[in-house]
């Protein structure tokens, strides 16, 4: 039984059909039979614009001028034919009949609309181009210049002299674009000249001017050719006549030829050359679109000079696929498709019955493509495909037809909509009120209320219930509903449309802020309102925090909402030159967002010289990748010399910056990222330094192709291989992936100093090679390298990083600060610092010097230090002489240049004070061999050295007594034990006991700077050091300054390097064992004593480093 129903629904679905196609044969006699044309006509003339359509009556046609209903009038008049009458037409500057008109002609099965026609008033402007004076050599070539605008164009003649001139002669030539040339130049064609426009609506004449002619004695030069006026882009219509000028001089008279950069021949037919090089095409077609060059050469040698120019011929648009008529069922989909062509390229848009269709819901437009979804009875109308142009119209029609089964059911009875959330409504409904029985499943459509190219959303539900939850929904937007029922046969008429608003929520992000300085002490926040989607209900309010980098304490302001309009706020009393970090919070009524990322701005500087303003900014996304940053300089006394333009993604630091023309005014930034936020800086610049700055916070679209260029599939480049040339550049390379074999594929490099981080020293590199060499590097610094990949609108994420340290660079400036001061009367303290030139590595020093007589003759004394030392002891001086000292910086890559020599003078029996001439302003001066201090310091060391001379003299003392008791006893026993020493050659042997005699009474001294080429005369036992009698009592001094003995040979000599002495705490002293009976210098122990104090109470850099 079921399977009878079945086929007899059938039956009557093809019947139906049937019984529509004499309806869309009826329709096809709705057509235009005759279409409104262009028309010119002069002021106050009258004019008809024809329209004839056919079809089945009744026939309605009406006109429209530039998009809007011409009504009849005392002077316009609609003829029973159609056509439109205008008894009298003006050109008004309020009201002016000039414009588009189009017929519409209508049926009781749609509308269609005509192709547009243009009417226009014949005119004549002022001039556009007047001649200008002339002056040029006897023999050479005179050229006048004169257009206009006018409607129909102007026909260009010239006088001379208020004598009209021939068109066109052997020297004389008048193209038709109105250029005057005249050839070979003679000295009676001086004069005046001018040009006269002629068209049907006037005539007009244009200023003189003349022409001075300069005679040229005897036989003119010879010249090569020179084009002086060569072709120029053009762009014409269709059938139009077009001139390219080709004016070229000489001697001997140039040659002029004509060919195009295609190497296709020039049409002959229609193409002419006029005067003596001119290309002159009548009723241009497409085909004569093209490159054209021009040659003139001198003859019979090779010498010649070209010009080019483009032809473009602009051609009215043409249909080149039309849309078919179709049926299609209730809830069915129709698609029509429709091609076109013409230069420039046609745009098309989608007109039902006559009026323009917007891209809403079921209705899509991609491209050239009219898609309709979920069609309704009312979709049953007469669409057309409009292709339009600068040139022109062109249009084409199809008809959809909707059928309607008869026993389909009713719609959908008694739509409810009830709020659950901010992204849930419920739906509940009632089954159909006929034929209910048979429905199979419902379908629930859905679509913003409100705005245009709204996406209609849908969902399809069982027939078991009646109520349905449409979930994710934006927020405190209106939705509007409607439901569908579906049985075997087809679909029911739509329900009725009820409208529901969902929740507020709370915002899901912030607006991005804009900061600009106006002072040293203010910044003005300002952003743009959320927009609906974001905002996610109304803004109540807003929450402004900021802080300084450097202070934890954040401050906050709370501004009003929506009602309060409030977009800007202006922070003052804040501290110059001084980084501010700043966020901004917005709220509902349902609560607050999520703070924004801080977002860091430097107040200026004070400074009382003028720089420029912030520059009014200004930011639009261009796509997906791309953000176009557009300014206007604000009103300043300073001039601008030029813009600095910096960007970077938000939570980075900053990036590297452009510096832009005083002239420029837009950049476009390319190669972003879709779907992030983005910090924009920019600043104008003067002679007084950099002016204040405006930032802004922009974010990119997404990509239709690709959603998030951070999900794209592209691998990120392999095998990256890199190779350090120098101490300034690097060479880096890596693979292609296989599967761009064939593509258009190119790079992006990523490099950066590794530590520490800054965004600003990141540079990025575009290449189409797969190796690149990176310069303009930091010497010894590591270095961070990624590349990227980008195909097809696609980037790939960046490679895995390589790091490499580029190589050591040479010294290139010496030590400074050199300073050398003489502490003793044959030993000397040099002092100095390391070279100021960023990221070297010194791996020793070396210092010369030599007294004057020995420098005179080139012998020079040589001591080298380590690269962390920056002191060193001269030793060994000879008083009564001047030496020079200089020093030089070396490392692994080469040695550096010496320093400025300082003088020492060596004085007989007294110190004298080291010179330094290029250092006279440093912090610490020497005085007397000595260091000065203020007087809080030199307070505190006079107490010091009161107290460690008062200590000092009461271990001397202490120190004598028990060394006279000591010796006492020591000669008691020795009586006792010398007859039974005796040596081989009758000489006393120091026994034990007279080794103990020789005692030191403090920690000994080590000597670190040992002399590797002879050996010292000191002994030391377990005691200490003992001195021989034969020692010259110069050696017994224990000098802690000293170093190793060095032997200075006439020529340079090296000492080899040792590790910085250690100064005892305790001041040394010794007793040579050269008599039992011999007794300690007092004057020697002090003598020692005060210099170790003088030592301890020296700079602890002193210390550390000598």
């Amino acid at each position: 039984m079921a399977l009878i129903r079945r086929k007899k629904s059938q039956q009557l679905l093809v019947l139906s059909w049937v019984l529509w196609l004499p309806v869309v044969f009826c329709f096809s006699e709705l057509s235009f039979v005759t279409e409104p044309s262009d028309k010119r006509v002069s002021q106050n003339d009258h004019v008809v614009m024809d329209c004839l359509a056919q079809g089945e009556p009744p026939l309605d046609v009406r006109w429209q001028k530039n998009g809007a209903r011409v009504l009849e009038s005392d002077r316009i008049r609609f003829l029973p034919n159609g056509s439109l009458y205008l008894s009298s037409v003006n050109r008004g500057v309020e009201q002016s009949d000039e414009g588009f008109y189009q017929c519409l002609a209508r049926n009781k099965y749609g509308a269609i609309l005509s192709q547009r026609a243009h009417l226009t008033i014949s005119s004549i402007s002022s001039f556009v181009t007047q001649p200008s004076p002339v002056v040029v050599n006897e023999g050479s070539v005179a050229r006048f210049v004169c257009s206009v605008n006018a409607n129909p164009p102007a026909i260009i003649t010239w006088e001379v002299n208020q004598r009209v001139l021939p068109l066109e002669t052997e020297r004389i030539a008048v193209l038709p674009n109105g250029a005057l040339q005249i050839h070979e130049v003679k000295l009676e064609d001086a004069g005046f000249y001018r040009c006269i426009a002629t068209n049907t609506a006037s005539q007009l004449r244009s200023r003189e001017a003349m022409l001075t002619v300069n005679p040229v004695p005897g036989a003119r030069p010879l010249m090569k050719p020179k084009i002086i006026a060569g072709p120029q882009n053009i762009s014409a219509s269709l059938y139009q006549t077009v001139v390219l000028e080709c004016v070229a001089e000489g001697n001997p008279r140039p040659l002029v030829s004509w060919s195009r950069a295609d190497s296709k021949p020039i049409d002959v037919f229609g193409v002419k050359v006029l005067g003596n090089g001119n290309l002159v095409i009548s009723n241009v077609k497409a085909r004569h679109s093209g490159v054209y060059l021009c040659r003139a050469t001198t003859p019979r040698t090779r010498n010649y000079t070209t010009a080019a120019a483009n032809l473009t011929v602009l051609v009215p648009p043409s249909i080149v696929e039309k849309p078919e008529s179709q049926t299609r069922p209730r809830a069915g989909t129709a698609r029509f498709s429709c091609q076109a062509e013409g230069i420039p390229t046609p745009h098309i848009k989608w007109l039902k019955n006559g009026e323009a269709i917007h891209s809403n819901g079921r209705i899509k437009m991609y491209n050239s493509k009219l898609v309709i979804t979920q069609i309704i009875p009312e979709d049953d109308a007469i669409y057309q495909c409009q292709a339009e142009n600068s040139q022109g119209s062109v249009l084409s029609m199809a008809r959809l037809i909707v059928v309607m089964s008869e026993d389909r059911p009713s719609a959908p009875r008694n739509i409810h909509a009830e709020t659950i959330s901010s992204s849930a409504i419920l739906l509940a409904w009632e089954r159909p009120q006929y034929n209910a029985d048979k429905v199979i499943a419902y379908s629930v459509h859905y679509m913003k209320a409100e705005g245009l190219n709204n996406e209609e959303y849908q969902a399809v539900i069982g027939n078991d219930t009646t109520s349905h939850i449409v979930d994710d929904l934006e927020p405190a937007c209106n939705y509007t509903f409607y439901i569908v029922a579906y049985m075997p046969m087809g679909a029911s008429r739509m329900s009725e449309q009820v409208t529901q608003h969902t929740l507020e929520d709370v915002p899901v992000r912030t607006p991005e802020l804009s900061l600009t300085s106006r002072s040293p002490t203010d910044i003005l926040v300002s952003w743009q309102p959320l927009p609906a989607r974001v905002s996610r209900g109304r803004v109540s309010a807003y929450r402004l925090s900021f802080r300084t980098a450097a202070d934890e304490q954040v401050s906050s302001v709370d501004l009003p909402g929506s009602g309060g309009n409030s977009t800007h706020y202006l922070l003052q009393d804040l501290q110059p030159d001084t980084i501010y970090l700043l966020r901004i919070e917005v709220s509902t009524r349902v609560g607050w967002s999520q703070p924004s990322a801080w977002s860091s701005h430097r107040t200026p500087r004070t400074s009382k010289a003028t720089v420029p303003s912030a520059p009014n900014l200004e930011l639009e996304p261009f796509n997906c990748t791309s953000v176009t940053v557009r300014w206007h300089p604000a009103p300043s006394d300073a001039v601008v010399q030029g813009y600095k333009l910096s960007w970077h993604p938000d939570g980075q630091s900053e990036s590297s910056t452009i510096q832009l023309r005083p002239q420029d005014y837009q950049h476009t930034i390319a190669a972003l990222d879709p779907r992030r936020k983005y910090h924009v800086k920019l600043l104008a610049f003067s002679a007084h330094g950099d002016g204040y700055q405006a930032h802004q916070i922009v974010s990119t679209t997404g990509c239709p192709s690709a959603p998030n260029r951070r999900l794209a599939t592209l691998p990120a480049p392999d095998h990256v291989h890199g190779q350090t040339n120098s101490s300034s550049s690097v060479s880096l390379s890596w693979g292609r992936p296989a599967f761009s074999s064939g593509k258009s594929v190119s790079y992006s490099v990523r490099y950066g100093p590794v530590a520490p981080y800054n965004a600003s020293a990141v540079r990025y590199l575009q290449t189409n090679e797969q190796t690149v060499m990176v310069e303009g590097l930091k010497s010894n610094t590591r270095y961070e390298f990624a590349v990227r990949l980008h195909m097809d609108q696609m980037s790939s994420p960046w490679s895995s990083p390589i790091y490499l340290r580029t190589l050591l660079e040479a010294p290139s400036s010496p030590p400074v600060g050199v300073r050398v001061t003489l502490i003793e009367e044959d030993t000397a303290l040099v002092s100095w610092r390391e070279p100021e030139q960023p990221n070297l590595t010194v791996s020793h020093y070396t210092i010369l010097y030599a007294p004057q007589r020995a420098w005179l003759a080139g012998d020079w004394q040589v001591l080298q230090r380590e690269g962390s030392n920056t002191m060193a002891l001269l030793e060994k001086l000879e008083p009564g002489n001047v030496y020079l000292v200089k020093i030089s910086a070396s490392n692994q890559a080469g040695d550096g240049p010496f320093s400025i020599t300082v003088e020492l003078p060596v004085l007989r029996g007294k110190t004298h004070p080291g010179k330094n001439p290029r250092h006279t302003y440093s912090q610490t001066k020497t005085i007397g061999g000595l260091y000065h201090f203020d007087e809080k310091s030199m307070t505190g060391i006079m107490i010091g050295v009161c107290i460690a001379l008062a200590c000092i003299i009461t271990c001397v003392f202490i120190l004598i007594t028990k060394s006279k008791t000591r010796r006492n006893s020591s000669s008691s026993k020795m009586n006792g034990q010398m007859s039974a020493e005796i040596i081989h050659n009758g000489v006393p042997q120091a026994n034990h006991l007279q080794i103990e005699n020789a005692e030191i009474l403090v920690p000994m001294m080590g000597n670190h700077y040992i002399d590797t080429k002879g050996g010292s005369a000191l002994m030391i036992n377990r005691d200490g050091p003992i001195i021989s009698s034969s020692q010259d009592s110069q050696n017994r001094k224990w000098n802690i300054f000293r170093r190793a003995e060095k032997h200075t040979p006439k020529n340079i000599q090296t000492e080899s390097r040792s590790r910085p002495a250690h100064l005892s705490s305790t001041p040394p002293y010794y007793q040579t064992g050269e008599s039992s009976s011999q007794s300690v210098s007092g004057d020697s122990i002090l003598e020692t004593s005060l210099k170790m104090v003088l030592q301890i109470f020296m700079p602890k850099q002193s210390l550390s480093q000598s």
